[in-house]
């Protein structure tokens, strides 16, 4: 008997059961300690498999001594045919390894033809896109699209019209006016209030499926919507809901309100303007994918949507008309815009792009990030932009300022949905485990938490003056939370 391993006669010999093949104990015993397994058939072996054998002494023969020509040649001619042999196989490997690199090589020529093609054939598709022109919708649900002085160019060929850059100046000067100056209003909500909220009352389920709500300028009317396509608008001192919307255009992404109309986004690409009766509605269809998120323009006259389909587009809420619509590289997760009403921020897969209105450029680049950007809102100082990363724990902050992160709050539980207040001092998020609430102290430069409450939420709006929080879940349960 031979060992497997040294090829000698073993002094103790042992049987692995695996392979039934006879070793070395010394030797079987350190090759299992490094690698575990059977050196012949490659099972998993312990020594509790090892069999010793029972032998007579073995007695090893002496080694050649090498001290004749004969015993001299006879090594060198196993050495050579021991090299012969390992050369052999190394010339085989060598051979097999040039075939796999070229068939390699060819796989990613191909490859780089086959994307330079589909790369060609999407920008003679986006032109060829650019230069339809999208109408208000049709049927009779849809509005006659509204004319006159105050209606705005439609512009196909991704430039902005000259009468909508000169509504986002008008915007930002009024907007902007004062904005440095302006003090915390005497009747704001403070941390103390803050503080001391509980939970109001909790509604029936509503929309199953719900992933948004806003107030209307009162506060007193919730806009949300879910999975069914069906979106509804709810009375808070009421506690029920008045009508509800119904559209063919697949479940509800988003809403918000637009003065005094609601309009939906639709996983089937769809924008809907309804009326205030709430009967009818101008459809915008654009997008060739799925609406992943509104934003209205502070005036109030401009919508902003992002689709899955990688663009963004501008809408004329009056005319019901697309004025112009962007492409980028990535799919779009949120938006919202800068108080001012000049910069557009969009989130992506792993950042967060900021777009100047008025000539559709991007002009600055939050990133990179862990994920994709599941909300983001601008705060009203018009310096700072809260964002959340989908399944983190954090809030960023980013300076416009310095395009820099000047602060990462973690929540310790994931956020779905971020929101300022108006004063720009509270920042509310929204997730699975709870609802909690951060404040920006100005004059320590400080953060603390006054509130943390566990009531699931995908969303939340502050109500008026901050007094109030108004949450919803993903059954489309809506919760107010305030000082009793």
């Amino acid at each position: 008997m031979l060992c497997a391993i040294s090829g000698e006669a073993p002094s103790v010999p042992v049987a692995s059961t695996k392979s039934g093949v006879v070793f070395e104990k010394r030797l079987i015993e350190a090759y299992i300690a490094e690698h575990g397994k059977d050196p012949v058939t490659g099972e998993d072996l312990t020594t509790a498999d090892l069999v010793e054998l029972k032998s007579s002494r073995t007695v090893r023969p002496r080694p050649p001594t090498l001290t004749s020509i004969p015993s001299l040649l006879a090594t060198f001619q196993n050495e050579w045919d021991a090299l012969a042999l390992e050369t052999h196989t190394l010339r085989q490997q060598l051979t097999q390894t040039r075939q796999e690199l070229s068939t390699a090589l060819y796989q990613h020529d191909a490859a780089t033809r086959v994307i330079a093609r589909l790369l060609k054939e999407r920008d003679e598709a986006r032109e060829a896109l650019s230069k339809i022109s999208i109408g208000a919708g049709s049927g009779p649900a849809a509005p006659v699209a509204a004319g006159g002085a105050d209606a705005m160019e439609v512009d196909d060929a991704g430039v902005v019209p000259q009468s909508v850059q000169d509504l986002v100046d008008e915007t930002a000067k009024v907007k902007s006016g004062g904005r440095r100056k302006r003090a915390v209003p005497a009747d704001w909500t403070t941390a103390e209030s803050v503080s001391g909220f509980s939970t109001l009352f909790v509604s029936e389920p509503l929309y199953p499926g719900c992933n948004s709500i806003d107030l209307d300028v009162s506060g007193e009317l919730a806009l949300l919507g879910g999975s069914d396509g069906v979106a509804g608008i709810y009375s808070i001192p009421q506690q029920s809901l008045l009508s509800p919307l119904k559209s063919d255009d697949g479940a509800v992404v988003d809403a918000l309100w637009a003065g005094n109309k609601a309009i939906t986004g639709h996983s089937s690409g769809v924008v809907r303007v309804w009326d205030e009766a709430g009967n009818g509605s101008t459809t915008m269809r654009t997008h060739a994918g799925e609406v992943k998120a509104l934003a209205l323009h502070p005036s109030e006259r401009i919508l902003g949507s992002v689709g899955a389909d990688k663009s963004w587009v501008l809408y004329d809420i009056e005319a019901g008309k697309k004025v112009v619509q962007i492409y980028g590289e990535s799919e779009l997760t949120s938006a919202h815009f800068h108080p001012d009403g000049r910069l557009f921020a969009t989130g992506t897969g792993n950042a967060v792009n900021i777009y100047d209105v008025r000539t559709a450029t991007l002009g600055a680049t939050f990133g990179p990030l862990t994920g994709p950007v599941s909300s983001l809102h601008f705060s009203e100082n018009g310096y700072w932009l809260a964002l959340s990363v989908k399944d983190q724990s954090s809030v960023e902050i980013w300076d416009l300022r310095e395009l820099t992160q000047t602060k990462a709050i973690d929540v310790g539980t994931r956020v779905d949905n971020v929101r300022w207040d108006y004063t720009g001092q509270f920042i509310a998020t929204a997730g699975p485990s709870g609802v909690s609430v951060q404040q920006y102290q100005k004059k320590g430069k400080t953060w603390s938490e006054p509130l943390r409450v566990g009531v699931p939420a995908v969303a939340t709006a502050w109500g008026p003056r901050a007094g109030s929080l108004v949450t919803v879940n993903k059954e489309g349960i809506i919760t107010v939370l305030g000082a009793k």
